[in-house]
C-alpha cells in the first residue's frame, strides 16, 4: 500500500498552482496518495479529472505568510493545521508545506506532539557539498535560544536523520563554532562542546567554512545561528551563479563558449539548487513533517513529498526515538 503524504495546498509564495503541479507529478512519477489541503474552490479547477492519486482535503482558512506561528491556534480549520491534523488520525502517514515556517512547526507540534523525552523539536537542513553526499545542518532555525542539553539532543537526532538521508552508517558531528579549539566559541558552545566530546563519532568544533565541504557529516548549531548560516548558504549560491552567467554573456566570446559551457553549469547545479533538495525534515515531533522552501515551484513541491516519503520508508521517527536517550 502506497504512503499518503498530506500537502498544504495554499502555503507558499506560489501556491496554489505550483503547489497543484508538484503534487499531482508526485502522485504520477513516486506512487504516493496526495491529499492537497485547502479550499476546494481554488484547487478543485486545478486538479485534473485525471489525477489519480490526488485528493482534495477541504480547510477553510489560510495561514499568511506574514502571521504569527500563533495563528495556528486561532484558525483551527486552516490548511497547515489540518495537515498534521491528518497526520495526527492516521489519514496521512506526513506532511508537508512551503507556507509560513512558524505555522507549520507549530501545526505539527500542536497537532500531532513532540516524541517523549524530546525537550525542543530541530529543522534538519540538507546541505550540498558537490561531489560528495552532502551535509546536514541542524537546527536551521526551529528553536532559537537553546540549552546545552538540547543540543546534544539535537546531534543524536541529526545523526539518525543523517543515516537515511545521507545513507552514512556512523555519522560524524562538528558543532558549528568561531574556531576549531575547544576553548573557543560563547558559553553555550564551550558546554556543549564538553558534553559532546566522550562520543567517538564528534570531532569538535567546526566553522562556516566547513559547510558545503567533506569532513563532516552533521553540523550542528542553535536555530538562530542555523537560519543565518542557511540562508548565508542560499545567498552565496544564488550570487555566484549570477556571476558566473553575467560572465558568460559578457562578450562575443564568451557567449560561443557558454554553448559548450552552460550545459554543464547547468547540470552541476542541480547539486545546489533548493528545488532539487526538496525540503528539510521537522525533528522530535511525532510525525514526519517536511518543510519546503517558501519560494517552492512545483519541482521543489515535487521532491519535498519525496523526502517525506523517503521518511516514511525508513521510518526517522522509529529511529529518532531509538538513538535520543531517554526518548520514546
Amino acid at each position: 500500500m502506497s504512503a499518503t503524504i498530506a500537502v498544504d495546498a495554499m502555503g507558499g509564495d506560489r501556491a496554489p498552482d505550483e503547489v497543484v503541479v508538484g503534487a499531482v507529478q508526485a502522485a504520477d512519477e513516486l506512487g504516493v496518495r496526495v491529499l492537497l489541503v485547502g479550499r476546494p474552490d481554488a484547487l478543485e479547477p486545478l486538479v485534473a479529472n485525471d489525477s489519480a492519486g490526488v485528493e482534495v482535503v477541504a480547510a477553510s482558512e489560510v495561514v499568511e505568510m506574514h502571521e504569527p506561528a500563533t495563528a495556528v491556534r486561532r484558525k483551527k480549520d486552516a490548511s497547515v493545521v489540518q495537515c498534521a491534523q491528518l497526520v495526527k488520525d492516521g489519514k496521512a502517514d506526513a506532511m508537508v508545506g512551503a507556507g509560513n515556517t512558524g505555522a507549520t512547526m507549530a501545526a505539527a507540534l500542536l497537532r500531532m506532539g513532540r516524541i517523549r523525552g524530546i525537550a525542543r523539536p530541530a529543522i534538519a537542513a540538507p546541505i550540498p557539498v558537490p561531489g560528495h553526499g552532502g551535509q546536514i545542518l541542524v537546527d536551521a532555525g526551529s528553536t532559537v535560544d537553546c540549552a546545552a542539553e538540547w543540543l546534544v539532543q539535537f546531534a543524536f537526532m541529526g545523526r539518525a536523520y543523517a543515516r537515511t538521508r545521507l545513507g552514512i552508517t556512523d555519522p560524524t558531528v562538528g558543532l558549528l563554532s568561531n574556531g576549531e579549539e575547544p576553548s573557543k566559541g560563547d558559553s553555550l558552545r564551550k558546554e556543549v562542546n564538553a558534553l559532546l566530546a566522550p562520543e567517538e563519532w564528534f570531532v569538535g568544533n567546526v566553522e562556516g567554512r566547513d559547510l558545503l565541504h567533506p569532513g563532516v557529516d552533521v553540523v550542528l548549531t542553535d536555530g538562530f545561528s542555523g537560519n543565518v548560516a542557511l540562508k548565508a548558504i542560499e545567498g552565496s549560491i544564488s550570487a555566484m551563479a549570477s556571476m558566473i552567467f553575467g560572465v558568460l554573456e559578457s562578450t562575443p566570446e564568451a557567449r560561443e563558449a557558454s554553448k559548450i559551457i552552460l550545459p554543464l553549469l547547468l547540470e552541476a547545479a542541480k547539486q545546489v539548487d533548493p528545488d532539487y533538495v526538496g525540503g528539510s525534515l521537522l525533528l522530535g515531533v511525532q510525525g514526519v513533517c517536511v518543510i519546503a522552501h517558501g519560494s517552492s515551484g512545483a519541482l521543489a513541491i515535487r521532491n519535498a513529498i519525496e523526502r517525506a516519503l523517503e521518511a516514511v520508508d525508513a521510518d526517522v521517527v522509529g529511529q529518532v526515538k531509538e538513538a535520543v536517550p531517554h526518548a520514546g
